[in-house]
């Protein structure tokens, strides 16, 4: 009997340490999940409360995230066209006006207190019908500068300098020899503008039609003679040659026979 004893009590020693472990796993499998802590955010209207923390983390875990496409600006309407404003060109609507009712662009403009820029002069023409007759025509386009007159100084004459409108573009300045020079200046508040190779240049007086013509009857006229000469020349020589020759062939008759009989 004590032997049976002493069995059961080993088999209870062997065994009670594999139930212990048994039930720890147990427990440790139903014990209940570890709730994570509430994160509050800050915003700018005040503190997130949370409360709703659980559920859009549910959400968030389900659902992939949403990618919000990018945005862009719309372009204009068509590419913007400049305005219809040509500096060459006098008694125009001034570029700024046309800006402000079409909304066209205009070219860079230097400011009203800035020295303008040079004006470009296109040419210097004779006038040869009307009043101004004889004289010479200063033909110029307008500097990208805010101007209140222009002024044309021609090279050799004293006295002030001829001056005309903003608005203008063309002006009479006399009667100019070959090779003088004239500038045309543009002018403002802050002052002139500095005198360039393009707004300066020198007289250089055209052919006239009659002289061309002239020139041209005079040249085939010399032609023609030269012409006639060198026909002349070659008939003579040609003339020349052929009476060498004649006389040559008179000149070698057959020497057995004479005029009076044979010999």
């Amino acid at each position: 009997m004590m032997s049976l004893l002493k069995n059961l009590a080993a088999l209870l020693l062997f065994v009670s340490p594999l139930l212990r472990f048994h039930l720890f796993t147990h427990a440790a499998s139903t014990s209940p999940p570890v709730t994570r802590p509430r994160i509050i955010y800050m915003t700018g209207l005040g503190l997130d409360t949370g409360e709703n923390y659980d559920d859009d983390y549910a959400d968030t875990l389900s659902s992939p995230p949403v990618v919000v496409a990018s945005m862009r600006t719309p372009l204009g309407r068509g590419e913007p066209r400049l305005c219809d404003y040509n500096p060459c060109l006098e008694n125009q609507e001034p570029c700024a006006h046309l800006l402000t009712k079409t909304g066209c662009l205009c070219p860079g403009m230097s400011a009203a207190d800035v020295r303008p820029q040079p004006p470009r002069i296109q040419a210097l023409l004779p006038v040869r019908e009307g009043e101004g007759r004889g004289k010479v025509e200063v033909q110029w386009c307008a500097p990208s500068s805010v101007v209140s007159r222009y002024q044309v100084v021609v090279e050799g004459r004293d006295g002030d300098p001829l001056e005309f409108g903003d608005a203008l573009r063309r002006g009479l300045v006399g009667s100019l020899e070959a090779g003088t020079k004239v500038c045309v200046e543009a002018v403002n508040n802050a002052g002139h503008s500095v005198p360039t190779e393009f707004s300066c240049q020198r007289y250089d007086p055209p052919v006239s039609t009659d002289h061309k013509m002239l020139v041209g009857i005079i040249g085939g006229a010399v032609a023609l003679v030269l012409i006639l000469v060198i026909g002349a020349v070659v008939l003579l020589k040609s003339r020349v040659c052929r009476k060498a020759k004649r006389d040559s062939t008179d000149g070698l008759g057959n020497p057995s026979y004479s005029r009076e009989g044979t010999l």
